[in-house]
């Protein structure tokens, strides 16, 4: 298996606003087409939020995620992995509750308080198509995405029966002592899956020694008990991709994370962008891991133990 490379797609995220894109799926059937669409190019795992359907914004009610999350079991093998970051406003109860309902496989798990500005995108973004659109980016300047010690011990808490892996999102150097902190403590088993984010402001940047300085801080914390993946924001996604695959990592792609697929160019899905990461990585000589692949590597509980 240390040839195969596990692909993560973030279908939509809660980031990007729908005007941005009219390639956002935002309904039932877009998420649930885009994150199959993903799978057949070659994503093992699809990271899911939902959004209301007639405007955009993010939605983490379970019943939201039902329609498309038994749409896309009915249809694929796909790994599929919950969000517990919902969006940055929202408390920690709202938030782990999707999970909780549905029992995936996979759920992400933010690993620290942190600024999470979005504002910077109004230099790009003129027009709206909703009313909230434009104050969620504009209040993102006095906003923090709060993951204290507190909320986070009482998320593992509530979801510990769940049997999902976590997904956990490490936007600095500090949340990696946070998640070693909770492992001493028992609260999270090995085979860690640690996703680093790069290239968010209130985060690490994208430097390349800047992904080697997370790179080395895992492997100094955890050594062989987990697995390192890496996802670039924007336009750091497929250079920080080609990174990590060359460093004997894992891969995150999306919608959720970029846009576009190359200088100026909106990428028409998600499939796209997995397309081409799947060529960085076939070309670097690895191999891109199934969904059953993913699940040894990860060691899931499997498709058929969730409540979808």
């Amino acid at each position: 298996m240390k040839s195969k490379v596990i692909i993560s797609c973030a279908i939509t995220g809660s980031i990007h606003t729908p005007s941005m894109s009219p390639h956002l799926p935002v309904t039932a059937e877009e998420i649930a087409d885009s994150a199959v669409g993903a799978a057949e190019a070659g994503a093992a795992i699809v990271h899911l939020h939902a959004r209301n359907p007639e405007d955009g914004r993010p939605d983490q009610t379970p019943g939201a995620f039902e329609p498309f999350l038994r749409s896309i079991k009915q249809r694929s093998d796909v790994v599929v992995n919950i969000t517990t970051g919902g969006a940055p406003y929202m408390n920690v109860q709202e938030r782990i509750e999707p999970a909780r309902v549905w029992r995936p496989e996979v759920a992400s798990f933010n690993m620290g308080s942190m600024n999470f500005g979005l504002f910077p995108m109004l230099k790009r973004y003129k027009t709206f198509n909703h009313e909230w659109e434009l104050a969620f980016l504009e209040g993102s300047d006095d906003l923090v995405f709060r993951n204290s010690f507190k909320d986070m011990r009482y998320a593992f808490e509530v979801l510990r029966d769940c049997g999902s892996r976590f997904e956990f999102e490490c936007y600095d150097t500090s949340h990696l002592h946070a998640l070693r902190y909770f492992y001493d403590e028992g609260l999270v088993q090995a085979p860690l899956f640690i996703q680093t984010v790069f290239g968010l402001l209130g985060g690490i940047g994208a430097h390349p020694d800047e992904v080697m300085h997370m790179r080395r801080t895992a492997d100094r914390l955890f050594g062989s008990d987990y697995e390192w993946s890496a996802l670039g924001a924007g336009r750091n996604q497929m250079p920080v991709a080609a990174m990590a695959a060359a460093m004997g990592g894992h891969i995150r792609v999306g919608l959720e994370d970029s846009l576009w697929i190359g200088r100026g160019e909106l990428a028409t899905s998600n499939a796209q962008q997995v397309l081409q990461v799947r060529k960085i990585i076939e070309g670097l000589g690895l191999d891109v891991a199934t969904p059953a692949e993913a699940r040894e590597i990860l060691q899931l509980k499997g498709g058929d133990n969730t409540e979808f």
